[in-house]
């Protein structure tokens, strides 16, 4: 195996709630937040600053970051769209760590964000340098990297370039997203080992959907070629507003029980994750995706008597 340890990203309270039509409070998204850390999670995706018309679960963005619990060994992320988004997460004092997007087809790039393209990874350089000249870290992901919902396939070179062109800006790592859950494990591997030829030793995250089935599958694939960090969320929620059938993001309770039962640590406690999974449901009205918050963890050796009886 090409490592032993891989860092997670918790999505859960951003990408995880963004596209769910329960509205969550103020108070149980920090809930969520606090359950991820006891949990072993150290870089939380927090909220995103965008218009709360076009997503109106990430209103209270706000009061979300004024509402974190004081953690010096966690890093929390806002994600933003444009160069207001970014003010506004740099003026709260609690965003550690800009996530710009950049999109790689026009098509979606207007729906989700009013811009081209070109127009997206401009504006993500931009918010790079700004975060950097705050003294503030930023990473960016290029969305619909496996294939667009508008546009169907996407050339993996134009990926390449768009990577190319963002690590001019000096990001802490670029991440690629699956966005709507068409990629295979075979073209994960040909997309990360261009992106390592192209931008060299940049860290490199990955961020699947579990829409078809083949998200735990994808992330094996992503280690194997060299991707440090995954994106995973309790529970498996996920989707976007602006990507019809977005389904899901890859669960952490799955993730999880897959790297550490394959001897990956991951820094994550399998049983905080679905006391967190348990408590979350009901408050979304629903059972969540992840399987293994419903079968639980490897079972344990049982005494003959109690077999017995």
């Amino acid at each position: 195996m090409y490592t032993k340890t891989i860092e997670i990203v918790e999505v859960s309270p951003r990408d995880g709630l963004q596209n769910e039509k329960v509205l969550v409070s103020t108070a149980d998204k920090i809930r969520l937040i606090e359950g991820a850390i006891a949990a072993g999670a150290r870089r939380i995706e927090v909220t995103s600053f965008v218009n709360p018309k076009a997503v109106p679960q990430m209103a209270d963005a706000d009061e979300v970051c004024a509402g974190l619990p004081q953690r010096d060994d966690v890093t929390y992320i806002g994600l933003v769209m444009n160069q207001r988004g970014a003010d506004r997460a740099l003026t709260t004092g609690r965003i550690d760590q800009l996530g710009a997007v950049c999109v790689a087809t026009d098509t979606f790039a207007m729906r989700n964000q009013g811009q081209t393209s070109d127009g997206s990874v401009e504006a993500a350089k931009a918010i790079i340098e700004s975060a950097k000249a705050a003294g503030k870290a930023a990473q960016a992901t290029i969305a619909a990297s496996f294939g667009c919902p508008f546009e169907g396939e996407v050339a993996e070179r134009r990926v390449i370039e768009m990577a190319k062109a963002v690590a001019e800006a000096g990001p802490v790592e670029i991440a690629f997203a699956d966005t709507i859950g068409v990629g295979n494990p075979a073209h994960v591997t040909r997309l990360i080992a261009g992106v390592k030829e192209a931008v060299g030793d940049l860290p490199i995250r990955m961020h699947f959907h579990n829409t078809r089935g083949t998200g735990l599958a994808n992330v094996w694939a992503a280690i194997e070629a060299g991707a440090s960090t995954i994106d995973a969320s309790i529970g498996g929620l996920g989707g976007c507003p602006f990507a019809p059938g977005a389904a899901g993001n890859v669960a952490a309770e799955d993730v999880q029980y897959m790297l550490e039962r394959a001897g990956i640590d991951t820094g994550l406690d399998l049983t905080k994750l679905i006391e967190t999974n348990t408590w979350l449901a009901p408050i979304m009205g629903k059972d969540l995706p992840a399987m293994v918050a419903k079968s639980g963890g490897f079972p344990t050796a049982q005494s003959e008597e109690k077999e017995l009886a």
